[in-house]
């Protein structure tokens, strides 16, 4: 049975933004990854699995280690998903500002 777990659950911990943020900037192994935490292992590696699971990591084999990587294909799916939110608050924000530099000038 394979589990189909959705991005935006995952990234919703704030565990799992910190591995995604270790492993932006270096390809880790479980243990590199779990030694930045105080959490046991065995938590993070579950939090590695549902990343992976995810497909926001991927996973590379080299000799007897297994290294983790950021997925940048699927952080974009996620950033092109946020895109129009961004774009809309940002609309909002410099009417709102807009506003408040014309209500100035009147007093």
């Amino acid at each position: 049975m394979e589990i189909r777990r959705d991005v935006f659950q995952a990234i919703a911990d704030p565990t799992r933004r910190a591995i995604l943020s270790l492993v932006a900037i270096q390809a880790m192994t479980p243990g590199a990854i779990a030694s930045n935490f105080d959490s046991s292992r065995q938590t993070i590696s579950k939090h590695i699995q549902i990343l992976t699971e995810c497909e926001l990591l991927k996973q590379e084999q080299n000799g007897r280690e297994i290294y983790y990587h950021l997925n940048p294909k699927k952080m974009k799916d996620v950033s092109d998903f946020i895109e129009p939110f961004r774009q809309m608050w940002e609309d909002r924000f410099n009417k709102l500002e807009t506003i408040m530099k014309n209500y100035k000038d009147i007093i």
